[in-house]
């Protein structure tokens, strides 16, 4: 047994020494790797397997189907796979995602890492769509590899990643929620990190990041290897660059036109694929649902993604076209919705064929969805770096796509000028009114009916209205010409929302703080001990309490605010006076607390005290019973639970004595209530018996035929002398009182039935006038 212990001891060295020699032969090839643009051995290498890459990252490429590289591919994982810090630009749907992670499993491999060491690489990402993609990429290619990897997102639970992210070995995510980890979780320790690498580096400090961003790398080691990736580049993004980067290369992939017919604009920084088909037309604002509208009921096996401007509208638009039917699959997806909404919207459209996404622009950048045909942005993008990043959601990694603009007449020749100076040129596609069809009554039949789809197209009206407003560049977005009217009615509203509009910097504070995490924005708010006042944060709030807190309630109608807000004259008191105006208003009065009330030696010293006191519970334990009153006929209240003290129930007797008198007293009640009943059913009894007889002695004398058509409710009978109760008693037929027939005919023709009937009975026509009832009278009186 020892000499196998043995034994296999030396094959676990033997194998161990053996891939270290691999180890230091890919090292040196990479080494003799000639990493200069448009150098035969990069220009030569179009697989993954010409690269010298380890037979563990070659088998999960291989697996997944990742056989051929792209061109910021062949070009930019050479260069890291020397150690060198990046900057890499290139097109959206080129496969950066690759292009860092194959770095990064094959440093680490190369490095014998283990859970032991720690973390060894970062990743982050902007967004938690895109931070999710770049983690299920990871666990896909990374399987044959014996390291952790985890994923830090916001919506997550907290504690859960806290107690699991000290074992990490690769962790990929966003700014906010890795800020966090580095202020709370104790486990957690950066100082062992080789490998930083910053996914869409722009957007990140687009979305307000840049502080975040500053504070993690100041946390991180100065000794790492430290990747940026990116399709566009600015000057902050150089600024970034040259703070977290020290001797880098800047990979655009000089070979990228050739290779994908790329149309770059002057500066060589933007791309956008030749495969992707851009169109734009132009609608007036109101016009703009029905053009949307119509574009999809024609495109209705297509798979789309539609941008919006803001998750109102995104919110609004879906729910109203979901009522409307248009016969595809509706999503929708913003960044207002909780994070395990958003997976499931994610993967929900990935796998779907045919479906219709509303999104912001929070999928707007690395996002990958499979074979999207079109991308049509229904709202101007804010630049034309928005523009690039929402149409490369199509025409991914060589595949085709089509991209659609629609602008308004304001917005159309400052757009395409700013389009046209990147060399961008969409072409114009005319559209023909008479065949786009009219939503707006179906929208004003949905609003009527739900007051909640009401207040949504409100606030989409607000959202739309602002973030026209706000726009910087205002030769492209023009707001003293919007038609707010127009506007209104087409969302199905009667008339356009009164709207408060503050000052530029506090909407570009709104803006900043947007996609703000709330723990950072509490860390922003600490004061100078660094200390969080987080009560407020962990009150329940109701959406009866958020809607009462809401700035812009003008939204709502005034006769709502009259039902919430109290009415006040000129010097601030409460108007008592009656007016129309005052009708149904809800005046609020505090009512004042009496010290009477409470018990004795229980004043409450404090709210607290003063809460517990008043509770239902205090007060029961206080008193011993619940107060409920009685109004006797006299209108003399008396408690309708009354209990009498030792002394007061010893008079009536002993218990026994007192539950012997009760017991008698119920049983008399019992007696008499069943006399009653005994009563009432031989009543019912004796009447059923009366009906029987009666219809018997019909059919003896001929009154009564069950094939006539007439009913019994048309005969009616006279009671003449005899007493009523001595029928319902006897059966002798000579006691009973003797009565008279009255039969009324309809038709007045049936003289058969007159003669069969005997003297006794009378028949006429149906009375019709006064003189035929004066004529019956006196017939009845003569028989």
């Amino acid at each position: 047994m020892a000499k196998k212990l043995r034994k296999s001891n030396q094959e676990r060295q033997e194998n161990k020494k053996n891939e270290l020699n691999k180890i230091q032969e890919l090292n040196e090839k990479i080494q003799q790797w000639d990493i200069k643009p448009n150098s035969s051995m990069t220009l030569q290498a179009k697989k993954f397997s010409d690269l010298p890459l380890s037979p563990k990252i070659i088998k999960g490429l291989s697996d997944n189907g990742f056989t051929k590289m792209t061109a910021i591919q062949q070009h930019s994982i050479p260069v890291s796979l020397q150690n060198w810090d990046i900057l890499a630009s290139a097109q959206t749907g080129s496969g950066k995602t690759l292009a860092f992670l194959i770095p990064i499993l094959e440093k680490l491999y190369k490095m014998q890492w283990s859970e032991y060491d720690g973390l060894g690489a970062l990743v982050i990402s902007p967004t938690r769509e895109l931070a999710i993609q770049t983690y299920e990429v990871l666990l896909k290619i990374g399987k044959q590899f014996n390291l952790a990897a985890g994923l830090v997102i916001g919506g997550k639970d907290l504690k859960f990643e806290m107690e699991r992210i000290y074992k990490m070995n690769i962790l990929v995510c966003t700014p906010g929620r890795l800020l966090q980890h580095m202020d709370q979780s104790t486990g957690f320790d950066v100082s062992n990190l080789q490998m930083l690498v910053l996914d869409e580096a722009d957007r990140c400090l687009d979305m307000g990041f840049k502080k975040t961003l500053d504070a993690i790398i100041s946390n991180l080691p100065n000794e790492r290897q430290t990747l940026l990736f990116s399709a566009t580049q600015s000057q902050s993004l150089d600024s970034l660059a040259r703070l977290s980067l020290s001797d880098y290369k800047t990979v655009e992939d000089p070979t990228l036109r050739n290779i994908v017919s790329a149309i770059k604009d002057k500066d060589n920084k933007t791309t956008t694929p030749a495969t992707l088909q851009q169109s734009y037309c132009t609608v007036q604002l109101p016009k703009k649902l029905d053009m949307l509208y119509s574009f999809m009921k024609t495109h209705l096996k297509a798979k789309m993604i539609v941008f919006l401007s803001s998750s109102k509208q995104v919110h609004f638009v879906y729910e109203t076209l979901r009522k409307l039917q248009p016969g595809i699959s509706l999503l929708h997806l913003h960044g207002r919705q909780k994070q395990t909404y958003r997976t499931d919207v994610l993967d929900k459209f990935s796998k779907a064929q045919h479906a219709v996404l509303f999104a912001t622009d929070v999928v707007a950048r690395g996002i990958d969805f499979p074979a999207v045909d079109w991308v049509v942005q229904v709202d101007c993008p804010e630049d034309v770096d928005t523009y690039i990043h929402r149409a490369g959601r199509s025409a991914r990694n060589g595949k085709n796509g089509k991209n659609l603009l629609i602008l308004t007449p304001s917005e159309e020749e400052g757009m395409l000028k700013r389009l046209n100076a990147r060399n961008i040129e969409p072409k114009r596609l005319n559209i023909k009114e008479s065949k786009m069809r009219s939503i707006t009554n179906n929208l004003q039949s949905l609003l009527f009916q739900d007051p909640e789809l009401k207040y949504l197209a409100q606030k989409a009206f607000i959202s739309y209205v602002k973030s026209i407003y706000v726009q910087k560049d205002k030769e492209v977005f023009k707001f003293e010409e919007l038609p707010s009217e127009d506007f209104a009615k087409s969302l199905g509203l009667p008339g356009a929302p009164k709207i408060k509009f503050k000052g530029m910097k506090s909407f570009e504070k709104a803006k900043e703080l947007k996609n703000m995490s709330r723990q950072l924005l509490l860390l922003k708010n600490a004061d100078e001990n660094g200390e969080v006042n987080t009560k407020k944060d962990k009150q329940v709030k109701t959406k009866i309490d958020k809607m009462f807190e809401r700035k812009n309630q003008t939204v709502l109608s005034e006769h709502y605010l009259n039902l919430t807000q109290p009415k006040t004259d000129k010097k601030g008191d409460d108007n008592d006076a009656d007016s129309d105006d005052d009708f149904m208003t809800v005046k609020r009065r505090d009512h004042v607390l009496v010290e009477e009330d409470l018990p004795e030696l229980l004043i409450p010293t404090s709210k607290r005290a003063q809460k517990k006191a008043l509770s239902k519970k205090q007060i029961l334990l206080n008193q011993g019973s619940s107060k409920k009153f009685v109004f006797d006929d006299e209108g003399n209240a008396k408690p309708a639970y009354e209990v009498l003290g030792e002394a007061e129930f010893a008079k009536d007797g002993d218990l026994e004595t007192q539950l012997g008198k009760f017991i008698a007293k119920e049983n008399e009640l019992m007696k008499t209530a069943d006399i009653d009943d005994k009563n009432i059913a031989k009543a019912k009894k004796l009447e059923k018996k009366r009906k029987r007889q009666e219809k018997e002695r019909m059919l003896q004398e001929g009154y009564y035929n069950s094939d006539d058509a007439e009913s019994e409710e048309e005969i009616r009978y006279v009671v003449g002398t005899g007493n009523l109760d001595d029928d319902m008693v006897s059966d002798d037929e000579d006691n009973k009182a003797t009565r008279k027939k009255v039969k009324y005919s309809r038709s007045g023709k049936d003289s058969d039935a007159e003669s069969d009937a005997g003297d006794n009975v009378i028949q006429i026509e149906n009375p019709e006038t006064l003189e035929d009832l004066e004529s019956l009278t006196a017939k009845l009186l003569q028989g």
